[in-house]
């Protein structure tokens, strides 16, 4: 057999089974679910080498999990496979909009450095963020790799925050732990929301300017429907429209964009933190932007975290 592709993406993260409803007669949908393992689901069906680096259980849940991950070519020889339970997430939909509750004892918070080693050889970026990012134990585990990865400049790490306010209570601690990670990477993309909750009345414009300064090369913030705006030090602020779409649901859409962004870093040459000086360039960063939020758009037509295949995208780019 040949060698397996060399992964170019490695994502770093939960991968869990949301529990969508109820419906109108009380029953509750399942679907996988998990920023990162979206991330990582949306740049492999873009034709992207990715590897998932999750610890995933092996009751029939995990199992499932996987089997969603394998159906979309996202490389699982980085997985540990852990004896902990997988975690589930029940998620109410209301006018589209997704709120979430989730069991913390998963498999997906218990990383410890070791595990982490295992990290996939040659890979050019890193992305990580969520829940695993600040649910303890593991997120010492994951914020130490990204800390050392930054200091030897292995690769390109991105990072969303992904903020669930019902398990981050102590606003501070939590923004301390988002400018932790916004610290030790280049690109970052959160939500309106995210920023909001996190920095109260402090203006967006002006958030993401501390977060340069914090050491960030590109900032990026979406508004739902009102499209994204994106910061870099050496350029005014770019902003564009959302992708016109019908939307069935906004689950999985924050995930749908950041896969998108990084694919359009990706054919466009950029993955290498000094590459990233080509976005000072106005009209590029337009068009990595427009081609994220099109990824974005084709998601939340349909319902759940299910974004495009390649070929889908090009027939609408």
């Amino acid at each position: 057999m040949p060698d397996p592709v060399q992964p170019v993406f490695a994502v770093i993260g939960e991968a869990i089974l949301d529990l969508v409803g109820p419906a109108d007669d009380g029953a509750s949908t399942a679907r996988p679910g998990g920023s990162p393992m979206n991330v990582a689901i949306g740049l492999a069906r873009l034709g992207q080498p990715t590897a998932f680096v999750g610890r995933m259980s092996d009751d029939p849940v995990g199992i499932l999990l996987r089997h969603h991950l394998e159906r979309s070519h996202v490389d699982l020889r980085f997985v540990v496979r852990a004896p902990d339970p997988s975690t589930i997430a029940l998620v109410e939909l209301a006018a589209g909009q997704a709120s979430y509750q989730f069991s913390l004892r998963g498999a997906d918070f218990q990383w410890s450095p070791t595990e982490l080693a295992q990290l996939p050889a040659g890979a050019s970026v890193v992305h990580f963020g969520s829940l695993a990012s600040w649910q303890p134990p593991g997120d010492a585990a994951i914020a130490g790799l990204a800390a050392r990865l930054h200091r030897d400049e292995a690769v390109l790490i991105s990072y969303d925050p992904n903020v669930r306010p019902m398990l981050l209570p102590d606003v501070t601690l939590a923004r301390r732990k988002v400018e932790r990670a916004v610290s030790v990477a280049h690109i970052v993309k959160a939500s309106a929301e995210d920023i909001d909750w996190l920095y109260r009345s402090e203006p967006v414009g002006a958030v993401a300017r501390r977060w340069l300064d914090l050491g960030a090369e590109i900032v990026v913030v979406t508004v739902g429907q009102d499209g994204a705006t994106a910061w870099t030090r050496r350029q005014p602020p770019v902003s564009r429209p959302a992708f016109p779409a019908p939307v069935a649901d906004t689950v999985g859409a924050g995930d749908a964009f950041m896969s998108g962004l990084l694919d359009a870093l990706a054919r466009r040459g950029l993955l290498a933190p000094s590459a990233l000086d080509e976005l000072s360039d106005a009209a590029t960063l337009a068009r990595v932007l427009d081609d994220a939020a099109l990824i974005a758009g084709l998601t939340v037509g349909r319902p759940g975290a299910d974004p495009p295949w390649r070929t889908e995208a090009d027939a609408l780019r």
